[in-house]
C-alpha cells in the first residue's frame, strides 16, 4: 500500500520547495519517496531543481491533474514499479483547483485498495494571501485570481502557510488564527520549507484523517478559466555562450530583476518567473522571482563560471501572451550585456491554458 500525498496551491507558494523539504525530511524517517511536478507547459525549472536533491522524481505536462487524470496515474504505477517507493508526493499546477473533486476522490474511488490518499494540502504564501485579503478590505471586487485562491483555500483538509519566517511573527499568529476561524474543517500549520522550522506540524497533518472531504466547492468553471486566461504562460530554452566564461547566477539575476521592473511598471501580476541556467558538469544556477517590484530568490548558486550554457524560463504573469514574450527578450537583452553573454533563443512560446476539462468530477460519497 502506498501513500499519495497530493499539493495544491496558488503560483509562487513555495509548493517545490515544501514537496522537496517534506521528501527529504520523510525519507530520513526511512520512508521511500518519489515526487512529481506538473504544469500547463513543458520543460520544467522546478524538475530540474528537484532532481538534484532527490532520486525518483517524474512530470506531468501540458495540463493540470484533473485534466491529465490518467498521466498522473500511470506517472504513480511508474514511480512504483522502478523505484519501489511506498510515498509519492505530487503538486498540482499552481493555478488549478477543484482537486477533491476532481483528483483526490478518483483516486480514493478507483485505486483506494492500492493506496492512501493523505489529505489535500493547500500551500499558501502569507504575503500573496495578505494581499489579496487587503483587497478585500478595500471593498475591491474579488478579481478571479483572488476567486481561484480562495477557492483553493476553501477546498483544503490542510492549509500549509509557508514562508512564515517572511512575516512578523504576531503577524504570522493573527494570519494562522485568521484562516483556523474562516476554515474550521481544516487544519492550519505554518512553517518555513525554506530553512525547515516546524516543518513536522505539517509531516503530522498528513498522517492525520482528511477533515474537509465532504466539501463542495461552489465553483463556477467559466469563472475558473477566466482566471487561469489571465496569466500568459512562458518556457523557453536559451544557448548562452562567453568566450571569457560567464556567470550564470548574475545572468538569470538580472533576467529576473528586468523582468521584475517591467511587471511593477505594467502593474502586471507575477504569479512566479524561474530560471535555471545549467553549465558543464551538470552544475546549475537556479533563481524565482514571485512578486512584482522584488528582488529574485537564489534557490542554488552555479559553482563555477563556463564559456556556455543552456536557460531554461518558465514566467506567469497577468498579461497578454505577446506583452510577455515582448518583456522577457528585453530582459534577456540587458542580461547578455551585463554578463558579456551571446544567447540564442527558441521562439517565444507564451501561452494562456485552455478551458480545464476534469477527466472525473465526483461528488462527495452518500450526496
Amino acid at each position: 500500500m502506498i501513500t499519495f500525498i497530493p499539493l495544491t496551491g496558488f503560483l509562487g507558494a513555495g509548493k517545490t520547495t515544501t514537496m522537496t523539504a517534506a521528501a527529504l525530511a520523510l525519507q530520513e524517517q526511512g520512508r521511500k519517496v518519489a515526487v512529481i511536478t506538473n504544469d500547463q507547459g513543458v520543460e520544467l525549472v522546478d524538475t530540474k531543481l528537484v532532481r538534484s536533491k532527490l532520486d525518483s522524481v517524474a512530470e506531468v505536462t501540458g495540463g493540470c491533474f484533473c485534466c491529465k487524470f490518467e498521466d498522473l496515474v500511470e506517472a504513480i504505477v511508474a514511480l512504483v514499479a522502478s523505484d519501489s517507493v511506498d510515498t509519492v508526493i505530487a503538486e498540482a499546477v499552481g493555478s488549478c483547483t477543484d482537486l477533491q473533486a476532481t483528483v483526490v476522490r478518483p483516486l480514493r474511488q478507483y485505486y483506494g485498495d492500492d493506496m492512501v490518499v493523505a489529505p489535500l494540502t493547500t500551500v499558501v504564501d502569507p504575503l500573496r494571501h495578505l494581499a489579496f485579503a487587503r483587497a478585500a478590505e478595500r471593498g475591491e471586487p474579488e478579481s478571479d485570481l483572488s476567486y481561484l485562491f480562495r477557492q483553493q483555500v476553501t477546498e483544503a483538509d490542510v492549509i500549509a502557510v509557508n514562508k512564515l519566517d517572511t512575516i512578523k511573527p504576531d503577524r504570522a499568529e493573527e494570519l494562522l488564527a485568521s484562516l483556523r476561524t474562516s476554515n474550521p474543517k481544516a487544519t492550519v500549520v505554518g512553517y518555513s520549507a525554506t530553512t525547515g522550522a516546524h516543518l513536522e506540524t505539517l509531516l503530522d497533518a498528513w498522517q492525520a484523517p482528511a477533515t474537509n472531504e465532504d466539501v463542495v466547492l461552489d465553483i463556477d468553471y467559466d469563472r475558473y478559466a477566466a482566471a487561469e486566461a489571465q496569466l500568459a504562460w512562458m518556457n523557453q530554452e536559451l544557448d548562452l555562450t562567453a568566450g571569457e566564461g560567464f556567470d550564470a547566477t548574475a545572468w538569470a539575476r538580472t533576467v529576473l530583476q528586468e523582468l521584475s521592473v517591467w511587471a511593477a511598471e505594467h502593474d502586471a501580476v507575477i504569479g512566479h518567473a524561474k530560471i535555471t541556467v545549467e553549465i558543464a558538469d551538470g552544475d546549475f544556477a537556479k533563481l524565482s522571482l514571485t512578486e512584482s517590484g522584488a528582488q529574485p530568490t537564489l534557490d542554488r548558486a552555479a559553482e563555477a563560471h563556463a564559456p556556455a550554457g543552456r536557460a531554461v524560463v518558465n514566467a506567469r504573469v497577468a498579461c497578454e501572451p505577446d506583452a510577455l514574450d515582448a518583456a522577457v527578450t528585453e530582459a534577456v537583452k540587458a542580461a547578455d550585456l551585463a554578463t558579456a553573454v551571446t544567447s540564442s533563443a527558441t521562439t517565444p512560446v507564451s501561452f494562456k491554458p485552455s478551458y480545464p476539462r476534469p477527466v472525473h468530477r465526483l461528488a462527495p460519497a452518500g450526496a
